[in-house]
């Protein structure tokens, strides 16, 4: 059995799948598939009587499907993940595995515009068949869904302006490729960070057009209800915002943080930490991965 590591090298690979401590008839979810890397790891962890469903809502990502007979991939985002699982027949699984944001594949594929490395249509759409584009949002949205966009989903000290400046443009010439928007940006960054600065920008539109913290919390929600108990999830996010949200989740039961307690003043929450802190990837796995560098693993069991 292989995998793609051209397609997406996986990060925290043995962690995140070990911390699942896998019965070999476990029946697991691997809700972000890309090039299989995670998916064939937790495979060789399973008997005959196991079965792995994958799901990945981007097309590209579906020559990579692993040809065994326990194991499917669903073409979905993970967000209807409960949906698809009830029917196939399942209601309940043992383990979930998320590696959340952008592959290296779609990165790298410049036709995509994820990257702003080379000029490219400004799409990025995990999912190529449906939704607004990244142009779409900025020749559509109204100045306070923008400011809304950039104050929520990026580190930035000067959004009106920013928004302003989008504006403006848009209004002499509508925003159609990746360079169109890098030289907004770069227009307004701070001198020796132009690169952060850009990066911030198109993390916070991919993040927007894909509705990456709306997908996060449903699947969380959705993990609630479909772990058995004493059933496991992983979790590996790659900024702030996300690691937060898994963070409060798995601490307090609450996205926001909120402690909720019973008549005897015991935390109500779902899961409890595998561990307290975050897993982290070491120097050696970075040096092979630059990308792996902002990774962090959260793993919980259902209670």
């Amino acid at each position: 059995m292989t995998t793609d590591t051209n397609y997406h090298i996986p990060v925290l690979l043995k962690e995140s799948v070990d911390g699942l401590a896998l019965r070999q008839d476990a029946v697991v979810v691997d809700a972000t598939f890309g090039g299989g890397g995670h998916s064939s790891y937790i495979l060789s962890q399973l008997s005959s009587k196991g079965f792995l469903y994958a799901f990945d809502q981007d097309i590209d990502a579906v020559p990579n499907a692993l040809k065994a007979s326990n194991f499917k991939l669903i073409e979905a985002n993970f967000k209807y993940l409960k949906n698809h699982l009830l029917s196939e027949g399942i209601t309940q699984v043992d383990a979930i595995l998320a590696d959340i944001g952008v592959s290296s594949h779609q990165f790298d594929a410049e036709q995509r515009g994820f990257s702003f490395r080379a000029d490219a249509p400004l799409d990025m759409r995990m999912n190529q068949r449906s939704g607004r584009t990244a142009a779409n949002l900025l020749n559509e949205a109204s100045e306070d869904e923008l400011l809304r966009v950039f104050n929520t989903y990026a580190d930035l000290h000067n959004v009106f302006r920013l928004v302003q400046a989008l504006l403006n443009q848009r209004a002499i010439r509508a925003f159609a490729t990746t360079d169109d928007l890098t030289s907004v940006a770069k227009r307004l960054a701070p001198k020796n960070k132009e690169h952060k600065y850009i990066a911030q920008v198109f993390q916070a539109l991919r993040i927007e057009v894909n509705d990456e913290i709306g997908a996060l919390r449903k699947l969380l929600l959705d993990a609630t209800d479909l772990l058995k108990k004493g059933g496991r999830i992983s979790v590996i996010s790659y900024h702030s915002i996300e690691d937060r949200l898994v963070k409060n989740y798995f601490k307090k039961g609450d996205f926001e943080g909120k402690e909720t307690k019973d008549f005897f003043g015991n935390l109500i929450r779902p899961f409890s930490e595998v561990s307290r802190h975050p897993i982290v990837p070491n120097d050696f796995e970075i040096e092979q991965n630059n990308r792996a560098r902002s990774a962090k693993l959260r793993i919980a069991e259902r209670i």
